[in-house]
């Protein structure tokens, strides 16, 4: 692998291990509130109950799966 191959797949892990970590659900809960508030954004009221929900929802389901492991 040359230099350049290197430098790009050293970007990739540190990227890979900044946003996903050890919690690939927390990354993937992100993405859909997100998205959910992207196609929310006309319809303000939708918006305003529907994703505060969806990062609750995401947060006790990440801690309950926390507290699993431990």
């Amino acid at each position: 692998m040359t230099k350049i191959g290197q430098l790009i797949s050293a970007f990739g892990r540190f990227w890979y291990e900044f946003l996903v970590g050890d919690t690939p659900e927390i990354f993937v809960g992100t993405l859909v509130i997100i998205g959910a508030a992207l196609l929310l954004r006309h319809d303000r009221t939708a918006a305003i109950i529907i994703v505060p929900v969806l990062a609750l929802v995401f947060l006790v389901g990440s801690t309950y799966r926390g507290r699993q492991r431990a």
